[in-house]
């Protein structure tokens, strides 16, 4: 089965990291291709130490969709691969239409709930009727549709008319067991039929050639709580041998694929437990993400603002970088908040906080002993969350909003502490209920990694996901037969 997946750039985010893990555990037998269309690397060692042959379409970081299409039908026509696959908004579109051309059939993905209510409330004007627009028009090219959690699925059928027995679903996941994998990457000479394109080795190539050269690489191998290849004329894909600026970007790309041995003792501990142990007291919370307005981290932090008035020992950190940082730093200075709410950028590899069971993680310098007790995920609208199981797979008690697909992972009392979204007062009570019950808390923690390791190990998720690919391309081609249009 050959396969070409699409997506608009290798930024460090929840889709792009998933392929990562989902991808990178695909069967030999899957040749697995990989097109990103906009200048943008942070993962890209990551994906060529994964395998992939990766492609790069060199689209200037703006729209131009006819460059992008042109670039992708001359792929898929050398490359000739029996599915395309595409992710994210702007890629689903070049890709619906190059596949509507070439006659490759086309699955597409539902990662985001763009259309939620709460997401177009400052989405006005016509730039934003056409993104729907488009949307719309092109629904009906992709043969199936892969969602990242059901309310995914029920969204998209209302907003966009998706035929809801084209959709499945199949979450995002996690690994379980911490183990190295790496792969060495070569460099593959490819002929274009029609003369163009020739060998490359890995050095950087001029665009503006004619006969500029591709380059792919190649694998070698308790109380309750409250409630409520650059395509640039005749070529197809270019390669660049120096690293690239995002350093961190990348290596946290890496460690979604190569993960750390983590210690896990802890004397006081349930042997059941990754998280903190049941004597730790909770006081310092935990979060993490694309400082976004939507992420809803300025609600965990008026919250904090109650909760420290009675405990005024604790601490909240929020680990991550985005446009919204300058609002979430002045909300800080406005409630006083200096001293215990800290903002200090990227990390590497959140799980290796996540599961340090309490202890003083060794390698953070953020002005404060990095032990933490409790996850906050106050998300007003995700896809389904990559975070949110990575808190569960680490065993951290968690208090997540109540939006649909949190709701779908975990459950209010059983595996997560849950409050109404956007409602930072709740937020409030239920993190001070944490306070005062950490031994319920634990309890809650160890159940969610129960639930993870059954629902969300990375390992399944994969076969899963590779399985209903081989369903769909074996049904397309026998559909084909059936047609006539294969002999």
């Amino acid at each position: 089965m050959k396969l070409l997946f699409t997506q608009d750039a290798l930024v460090n985010a929840g889709a792009e990291r998933s392929h990562l893990e989902i991808l990178s555990r695909f069967s030999e037998e899957v040749d697995v291709g990989f097109v990103y269309f906009y200048p943008k690397h942070d993962l890209r060692e990551a994906y060529e130490r994964a395998g992939f042959r990766l492609f790069f379409l060199d689209i200037p970081e703006s729209y131009h969709f006819g460059l992008a299409v042109r670039r992708l039908i001359k792929l898929i026509r050398h490359e000739k691969p029996d599915l395309l696959v595409s992710s994210l908004w702007r890629a689903d579109i070049i890709t619906r239409i190059a596949s509507w051309i070439t006659g490759v059939p086309l699955v597409g993905t539902l990662v985001n709930d763009s259309y939620a209510p709460i997401a177009w409330t400052d989405k006005k004007g016509l730039k934003y009727k056409i993104v729907y627009w488009l949307d719309w028009l092109t629904s009906g090219i992709p043969v199936h549709w892969i969602a990242n959690a059901r309310a995914l699925a029920d969204s998209h059928v209302k907003t966009l008319g998706i035929d809801k027995d084209k959709i499945s679903v199949v979450y995002r996941g996690r690994p379980v067991i911490a183990r190295t994998a790496g792969t060495k990457q070569s460099f593959q000479k490819i002929e274009f039929t029609d003369g163009t394109a020739s060998a490359a080795d890995g050095s950087e190539v001029n665009s503006d050639s004619p006969n500029s050269s591709l380059a792919v690489t190649k694998p070698e191998e308790t109380a309750s709580p409250p409630r409520r290849i650059a395509v640039t004329g005749d070529v197809i894909a270019k390669e660049t041998s120096s690293r690239l600026p995002d350093e961190a970007g990348a290596d946290e790309g890496s460690a979604a694929i190569s993960r750390i041995e983590q210690e896990k003792s802890n004397e006081t501990a349930s042997p059941d437990s990754v998280g903190i142990a049941v004597t730790n007291p909770i006081r310092n919370f935990i979060s993490y993400g694309r400082l976004l307005e939507r992420k809803g981290f300025q609600d965990a932090i008026q919250a904090f603002a109650s909760v420290i008035k009675k405990y005024p020992d604790c601490t909240l950190t929020i680990f991550g970088e985005g446009s919204y940082r300058k609002n979430l730093e002045a909300l800080i200075q406005e409630l006083g908040l200096y001293n215990s709410v800290f903002l200090p950028g990227k990390i590497p590899n959140p799980m290796d906080i996540l599961i340090s069971n309490g202890k003083q993680h060794p390698t953070s310098d953020i002005g404060h002993p990095t032990s933490f007790h409790c996850f906050l995920f106050p998300s007003w609208y995700e896809g389904f969350s990559g975070a949110l199981v990575e808190a569960m797979m680490a065993g951290i008690p968690i208090i997540a909003s109540d939006i649909p697909m949190n709701l779908e992972a975990v459950e209010d009392q059983k595996t997560t502490l849950i409050f109404p979204v956007q409602d930072a007062d709740f937020l409030a009570k239920q993190m001070t209920w944490a306070i005062e019950n950490p031994e319920s808390m634990q309890a809650l923690g160890i159940q969610a990694r129960k639930v993870a390791e059954e629902r969300f190990d990375i390992e399944k998720i994969a076969k899963q996901y590779e399985d209903l690919l081989q369903k769909i391309v074996l049904s397309q081609r026998s559909a084909l037969r059936e047609g006539g249009g294969i002999s």
